[in-house]
């Protein structure tokens, strides 16, 4: 019997899985440097530019507000000229951006090259690119492709952020931010030629699946995983779900967020050294791989909305414990913890698929970002505006907790929209 097209295109393996993988190498450089980095940063920045922890978190959130705004152009790109272009040309930028700003010395110009640059390529171009394409190439193995992709962000975090503080100890943060341009540069732009834009592209279908029609028993089967309808951007923005998804996705993204940029400082104020929470940060990072991993492969078999609900209860009652820790085996306990909660992210996006459908996933989630990007613009301004009079982050951890228990609800009470009612060409006048 002759080998399928499936296995001819991908040599034995499913050519969806060399997608994840260069998804993984790309996610993996670029939240290292950008997401995890900024963390590992934030001291020297503050120190050398002689500025507040409210206006370094400043530069975060403005980020954040900056792809906000555009998301819907930036989803639409990727939608529309593929996640491979955006990629390439966006790791580019970024990697240029980051030389440049190894030489700024004010903060007026930091913020211009970091947000003019910096944020304004990497919003448009990494994780919306390497979501966008996973969520094309898998349906009922979505949650765990997604999840080994987005682990990658950890995987980064926990190799790169240790990295970079010794970096900076040894070399100083200018120069280490032109190691890591170099670094988005050298890594990032072969392996995005990897990410072809969908199995049909190729011939292939989603999952690795036959061509050949699917048996009765095996449509009965997978009827339940596998989307019927992809909803337009009008039809979805017009469901109540796409709304609550947003606002629950704004409580996680906000809360985790604005913990990784405060990590190191709120570790310090725990009585650590910079290099010991950069350390943590890292092992964080590095903890939180098996369980993105884990996660995704149960959401691929169990409800992702009540997962994400245990989720982030679970997140409220680390917090809980990192309030009252007195000592370094609390902290490492709370990390532990914590590493579960930081697993969420890919049953998150991969709701998105399931609700919504592939074709216009990015666009969607660039739409999403409009409402849960305000998390991660408020708080990490808000976190370092209150430890600047209060010089603790008590006060923030409760906020952080009251937050995480509000999703909590929220993905508990989550449903998927029906599929819109569309007139078929015969009955249409």
């Amino acid at each position: 019997m002759p080998p399928s097209t499936n296995e001819k295109k991908g040599g034995g393996i499913f050519y969806g899985w060399w997608v994840v993988a260069a998804t993984c190498v790309v996610n993996a450089i670029g939240g290292g440097v950008y997401f995890y980095g900024f963390s590992v940063f934030f001291l020297p920045i503050k120190q050398a530019l002689n500025l507040s922890s409210a206006s370094t978190s400043l530069i975060f959130s403005l980020s954040r507000a900056e792809g906000a705004v555009e998301g819907p152009l930036a989803g639409y790109l990727i939608d529309r000229y593929g996640p491979r272009r955006m990629l390439t040309v966006g790791s580019l930028i970024v990697a240029v951006g980051y030389i440049l700003l190894s030489r700024v010395n004010s903060f007026a110009t930091f913020l211009i090259v970091y947000l003019g640059i910096v944020s304004l390529a990497f919003n448009a171009a990494f994780s919306g690119s390497t979501m966008a394409v996973v969520n094309n190439w898998f349906i009922r193995r979505k949650g765990l492709a997604m999840a080994i992709s987005i682990a990658a962000f950890s995987l980064g975090g926990s190799i790169i952020a240790p990295l970079l503080a010794f970096g900076i100890h040894h070399l100083g943060w200018r120069t280490t931010l032109i190691l890591s341009g170099v670094l988005l540069a050298v890594i990032v732009v072969p392996f995005a030629q990897l990410l072809k834009p969908s199995p049909e592209a190729m011939g292939l279908q989603p999952d690795g699946d036959s061509l050949s029609p699917p048996s009765k028993e095996n449509h009965q089967k997978d009827e339940v995983n596998e989307e019927i309808v992809d909803f337009t951007v009008r039809e979805a923005l017009k469901t109540k779900s796409y709304w609550v998804l947003a606002i629950g996705t704004m409580l996680r993204t906000g809360t985790l967020g604005t913990i990784i940029v405060h990590f190191v400082p709120m570790m310090v104020w725990k009585g650590n050294s910079e290099q010991s929470a950069a350390m943590m940060l890292g092992i964080l990072a590095f903890l939180s791989i098996p369980m993105r991993i884990g996660i995704g492969w149960l959401g691929d078999r169990w409800s992702r909305p009540k997962i994400l609900s245990a989720g982030m209860a679970l997140g409220a009652i680390s917090l809980f414990w990192l309030q009252n820790a007195q000592g370094l085996k609390e902290i490492w306990i709370f990390i532990c913890v914590f590493a579960i909660v930081e697993g969420l992210s890919a049953l998150n996006w991969a709701l998105v698929g399931d609700y919504f459908g592939r074709k216009r996933f990015a666009t969607l989630r660039g739409f999403l970002s409009l409402v849960y990007s305000w998390g991660m613009i408020i708080m990490p301004v808000l976190a370092g505006y209150i430890f600047d009079r209060t010089d603790s982050y008590t006060i923030v951890i409760w906020i952080f907790i009251g937050m995480y228990v509000a999703g909590t609800l929220i993905f508990a009470l989550i449903q998927k929209p029906k599929p819109p009612i569309r007139l078929s060409p015969g009955l249409v006048n």
